[in-house]
């Protein structure tokens, strides 16, 4: 890649990063590029659709919030300093506002056969229409790449969830950590404890005195 292109790369991807984390996946391409400022049309050379930049960087600080987690749990004896470094690192970093969708969909729905708090991924089944003879080529090509990017996008997450959960179950083992709280909880303490306001000073103080409150709802108390 040329010095320029590579250039104009990180341009967008800071970009973005900053853009979708104050106004969530749904700000268009335009913000981004304003933001990078590089035409519309650089970012589609790179990105040739919108759901792709997204992947990328909800694939790149899903991969974050595990090395924090990582961290965390490879430095931290304490079960209880540990969780909440990770928590206090993760939001910090502003990670929450970036958490892929359905990082935070896990453990909302329960079906049957599973006890509430069970996490695992899931990916709703939708109804495809019987293509016809000369479209079932394609058709495979598409399914093929789709269940490729399914499967990263499935590995990182999964790759995340593992680590968070073992650090939520030294925390609750040690009795430290209420009993109900689940994995998805403390991913959503991330995304909560994460806004977005624009002054720096304002938003770290905001974030860490929420995190704060968080922590406490999540911690343990001896019984009465």
């Amino acid at each position: 890649m040329r010095v320029d292109a590579q250039r104009n790369l990180e341009h967008v991807l800071r970009a973005a990063r900053e853009v979708f984390g104050e106004l969530g996946y749904g700000a268009p391409m335009e913000d981004v590029a304003r933001r990078a400022r590089v035409g519309v049309g650089t970012v589609y050379r790179r990105f040739p659709s919108k759901d792709v930049l997204v992947r990328r960087i909800a694939e790149e600080e899903t991969a974050r919030l595990t090395e924090q987690a990582r961290t965390a749990l490879g430095q931290e004896e304490e079960p209880w300093s540990a969780l909440s470094r990770f928590l206090r690192t993760s939001v910090a970093s502003g990670a929450g506002r970036l958490l892929p969708p359905q990082v935070l969909r896990v453990g909302v729905d329960v079906e049957p056969g599973e006890q509430p708090g069970q996490e695992r991924a899931r990916v709703p089944q939708q109804r495809q229409p019987v293509p016809g003879e000369s479209q079932l080529h394609e058709l495979r090509l598409v399914e093929q790449r789709q269940t490729a990017v399914k499967e990263r996008d499935d590995a990182g997450v999964n790759a995340l969830l593992d680590v968070v959960g073992r650090l939520v179950e030294r925390a609750r083992a040690a009795g430290e950590l209420r009993t109900d709280v689940t994995v998805a909880d403390v991913l959503l303490v991330i995304a909560t404890a994460a806004p977005s306001l624009p002054d720096p000073a304002q938003q770290a103080a905001a974030s860490s005195r929420l995190l704060d409150i968080l922590l406490e709802g999540l911690r343990s108390r001896p019984a009465a």
